[in-house]
């Protein structure tokens, strides 16, 4: 369905769709809780267990290896089974294995446990992005989108501090072990609060309408659980020019997060020789920058969409803005200022957020029917880079010089600018027979 913009304000019957973003928003907390957690234990762990760069590189990328490889199984779950369940098994099960992270005795051991919370996670962004096309119009869509993405920079920017006071007084194993217990906890609750909108009792008749007249997916469970895998639909997400644009797209702009998420702390304490607990506040500012940034790109996204602006420049703006503001980064090169790193650092990360409305891309391009299946596709590309982003820093530092890694950063940035401009081009709906 294409977007249409609004010639005058919706009525807006009920919030109970707000209640859901809220708790999509901790889930989303949670998740990337237990994905910063490796990189505050990094210069701990490192040192005890005497691993090199390269490994330490290895053990990042790790969870992108089955991360990657279990997007599309994982997106056709979520369009089968439902967010529910796949949600709240897996949150439950990756914090698990979160919290046995305080046992690895050494480089196998952890490249084990990294790989277990990557296959668990799979289903998190097809499932978050399912369940805003389930609860939320076309002219909402951008700013949910917005909000529960700003979740992983406000919690990061929120929680690294605290994860370094963690660590500081329980050692990194009981870092592990106590954001590890937290997601069990969390996983319980989503799966007795959370339903599909024709399945929520607490949702008015006014407020259902309104979202499906919006153009929201309502789908019994009934509905979703008859679908079954069709290979034509697998080679209907990989052939179209606007969703290979996209998936291109976000590889290069996961590529920056991925550097936030792995390597940014070691960075500021081995190479930018900030002490521990300060490097854990300093963090907190490109995080904090970056959720301005998604927050003001869903915001200003959807009122463009609400005046009668085409999806083509409401949607590709900020994306490509951001992505433009990425290429910050390269400034921390050129001083050894603490303050302007930071300030480098900061813009880039803020560009990274406005380019993280993405996700808006596959819920107006992909068939309705397969919003699943085309996020975990969309996902899959993003993750690569979660694959290869820390493994290529790795490789690409030499002694006390970094700034190789962030050339690298800056260069995808810029294939990804090329990407929207040249190859996704205009924004409409890409249609596959049911």
């Amino acid at each position: 369905m294409t977007e249409q913009p609004l010639t005058a304000a919706a009525p807006r019957t009920g919030r109970t769709r707000f209640v859901i973003l809220s708790l999509v928003f901790i889930n989303i907390i949670i998740n990337y809780m237990d994905r910063t957690n490796l990189s505050v234990a990094a210069t701990e762990m490192a040192g005890e267990l005497r691993f090199t760069p390269i490994q330490m590189g290895l053990i990042f990328s790790a969870f992108g290896w089955v991360y990657a490889a279990l997007q599309i199984p994982g997106g056709f779950l979520i369009d089968k089974l439902g967010a529910r369940l796949v949600y709240g098994v897996g949150l439950f099960i990756w914090s698990l294995i979160t919290a046995l992270h305080a046992l690895a005795s050494g480089f196998a051991s952890l490249v084990g446990l990294r790989l277990g919370v990557g296959a668990f996670e799979a289903p998190v962004m097809p499932s978050n992005n399912r369940v805003i096309s389930s609860w939320f119009p076309v002219q909402e869509r951008a700013t949910a989108i917005g909000i529960y993405s700003s979740a992983q920079f406000v919690g990061l920017a929120c929680m690294t501090p605290l994860l370094f006071h963690v660590q500081e007084a329980w050692g990194w194993r009981g870092l592990f072990l106590i954001t590890g217990v937290a997601g069990m906890i969390w996983a319980a609750v989503w799966y007795w609060l959370y339903r599909e909108p024709l399945d929520h009792k607490g949702v008015s008749t006014g407020e259902l309408n309104y979202i499906r007249d919006g153009g929201a997916l309502l789908e019994s469970r009934q509905e979703s659980a008859a679908r079954h895998f069709r290979w034509q639909d697998l080679a209907l997400m990989f052939s179209n020019r606007k969703l290979i644009g996209i998936y291109l797209g976000q590889f290069t702009i996961s590529a920056t997060f991925w550097f936030f998420l792995t390597w940014f702390p070691t960075y500021l304490v081995e190479y930018r020789h900030m002490s521990f607990i300060k490097s854990g506040y300093v963090a907190s500012v490109p995080y904090l920058a970056a959720f301005c940034g998604v927050l003001l790109a869903g915001f200003v996204s959807d009122r463009m969409i609400r005046r009668g602006v085409s999806a083509s420049i409401a949607r590709k703006t900020p994306v490509i803005l951001g992505m433009f503001m990425t290429l910050f980064i390269l400034g921390a090169n050129y001083t050894d200022n603490p303050a302007w790193i930071i300030v480098f650092m900061s813009l880039a990360f803020f560009g990274n957020g406005l380019a993280t409305i993405t996700w808006v891309f596959v819920t107006t391009l992909a068939p309705r029917h397969l919003i699943g299946l085309a996020g975990g596709v969309f996902n899959f590309t993003g993750a690569l880079s979660s694959i290869v982003v820390p493994i290529a820093i790795g490789a690409l530092i030499d002694g006390q010089n970094f700034a190789p890694a962030l050339t690298f950063i800056a260069f995808l940035a810029v294939v990804g600018i090329c990407s929207y401009l040249f190859i996704v081009g205009r924004i409409d709906n890409v249609t596959a027979a049911r």
